[in-house]
């Protein structure tokens, strides 16, 4: 279904005073282009995406891609000036601060901001010297997922010898030691005994049946009943239930679980950092995020206003409830001996997996 947001639709809920300053129309900027340098197919670069806003401010969105966020730290350092609007995950959002390359985000020049949850809109991932450097823009967990009739409501049963066969974990380091963390009464972000982590890891042999890395991946081993229990990712158990209609449900264990927040930010080198704001605007607008989640399958939106517009029942809000965000250990910024220690602890407890 072709969709497209027109400027009626989108301005209605902005207000009077919106339509007064960013986007009034003595200021259309026609014929001006920017840049956004993201994931590919990450909501910026939607079809529907390009065309509402090309439409509404006469602004036209050009895009590059990384495929890792030190490729995208590498692509700011070495093409200043290239780019307009960024995505940082907010676990590097203090790194890219550090060295220079965003600006601090000024809300009162992002009029959607006031519907931000306050526990992401002021993160403290996204601060540094008392100033935000990130529009918090989506948020979403990496928790567990059963198959519809299994009660959980904690980490420990991943080692349950009931589910013998029956686990299957992501392939990632950084969530599995997270994880491990979690299990053992630990930081996920700073686990000070990896050796209780690794243990806990190890104790889950007898139910791992495998480990997975793509969303496809899973998908389809769920779809063949090789396992019941998972580490997953929410935004994809969405899309699971909603596109596939695989009978999971979506867990957050009494331990907590590991959250992440993506976020938009604007450039230091960005000569176009008026209509990067605005760029900033529309994606946390409601107005958008309905369209991005009904034609694409969005994340959680940062923007309670955002999240308060779906239906009650949609899959987004009972899966990404708000008393989640205080159970949640939001990935931080890790240094380089922590994550390669991490890193190490996984490929030994893979090790051990493949005995």
């Amino acid at each position: 279904m072709s969709y497209q947001i027109t400027r009626r639709h989108f301005t209605a809920g902005l207000g009077g005073a919106l339509l007064a300053g960013v986007w009034a129309r003595p200021g259309f900027a026609e014929g001006k282009e920017i840049t956004v340098l993201n994931w590919k197919g990450y909501g910026t670069d939607e079809s529907f995406t390009l065309k509402a806003f090309a439409d509404l401010t006469g602004i036209t969105i050009k895009h590059d891609y990384f495929n890792s966020e030190p490729e995208m730290l590498t692509k700011l350092r070495t093409n200043p000036g290239a780019y307009d609007v960024v995505l940082i995950n907010s676990a590097r959002t203090q790194q890219a601060q550090a060295e220079g390359l965003i600006d601090p985000i000024d809300f009162a020049t992002i009029p959607n901001s006031q519907g931000l949850a306050p526990p992401l809109k002021e993160h403290a991932n996204l601060k540094a010297d008392g100033k935000i450097y990130g529009l918090a823009w989506v948020w979403g967990m990496n928790s567990l997922a059963v198959r519809k009739g299994i009660s959980a409501d904690s980490w420990a049963i991943l080692s349950d010898p009931k589910y013998a066969g029956k686990l299957a974990l992501f392939d990632d380091a950084v969530t599995a030691v997270g994880i491990g963390a979690l299990l053992t009464g630990q930081d996920a972000n700073d686990p000070k005994d990896l050796k209780a982590v690794t243990e806990a890891l190890k104790a889950m042999k007898p139910n791992v049946k495998l480990t997975w890395s793509s969303e496809d991946e899973w998908n389809k081993a769920f779809a063949a009943n090789s396992f019941d229990i998972s580490v997953y990712w929410s935004g994809a158990c969405v899309r699971s239930i909603r596109k596939l209609n695989l009978p999971v449900e979506f867990v957050v264990p009494k331990e907590g679980a590991i959250g992440w927040l993506d976020s938009l930010a604007i450039p230091t080198t960005s000569t176009k950092k008026e209509d990067g704001l605005k760029f900033l605007n529309y994606m946390i607008d409601p107005g958008f995020y309905q369209t991005w989640t009904a034609e694409a399958g969005a994340p959680a939106s940062a923007n309670e206003a955002a999240m308060a517009k779906l239906p009650a029942d949609d899959l987004n809000r009972v899966i990404h409830k708000p008393e989640y965000l205080t159970k949640l250990t939001f990935m931080a910024a890790l240094p380089d001996d922590r994550r390669q220690s991490f890193s190490d602890v996984w490929e030994e407890v893979k090790a051990f997996y493949a005995k």
